[in-house]
């Protein structure tokens, strides 16, 4: 296994440097978006409208943040099941979205997505979102703030560890 670090956002050629298995230590920006958040995105699309950030430029995190405790940075930031978001990430990727991160598999279609555009999709453990949480540099709340957890939150991380899943 590589261990690989890069820095965000990703460039096609970053993308097209890495292999399957990969373990990666992203230092950048990432932006969480559960399944109301894309909804919300994908609505916005549809009417043409301006995005609260660039596709092109975003890492999208499937994760829904915990409360920030006392004295943190954030609170604990585990990724939610990707598969989740299967049916908002044809079009997000169409639009431009390239990386992607969160737990378990994805459908035969968004893999095909993720090869024809050449996009990335990553893995984090689940299970370690207090280990996760060490990485986070900075965190504020970015848009939506009525969703909740599902809002968009902006995570500045520096050496973040996900693992290659399907290019």
């Amino acid at each position: 296994m590589r261990i690989i670090e890069l820095t965000l956002p990703l460039t096609p050629a970053d993308i097209s440097g890495l292999q399957t298995g990969d373990k990666a230590l992203l230092s950048g920006i990432l932006y969480t978006a559960r399944d109301q958040a894309q909804q919300r995105l994908c609505q916005l699309l549809d009417k043409n409208a301006e995005l609260p950030f660039s596709l092109a430029s975003a890492t999208l995190f499937y994760c829904g943040p915990s409360p920030v405790p006392p004295g943190r940075i954030c609170g604990a930031i585990g990724p939610t099941t990707a598969s989740r978001m299967d049916k908002y990430t044809p079009q997000l990727i169409e639009n431009g979205l390239r990386v992607m991160i969160g737990k378990g598999e994805r459908s035969p279609q968004v893999q095909e997505f993720l090869r024809q555009y050449q996009a990335v999709y990553l893995t984090a453990i689940g299970g370690a979102s207090a280990i996760l949480a060490q990485s986070v540099t900075a965190f504020d709340l970015w848009c939506w703030q009525e969703l909740g957890p599902e809002a968009i939150y902006r995570i500045a991380v520096k050496d973040f560890p996900c693992y290659v899943n399907c290019l």
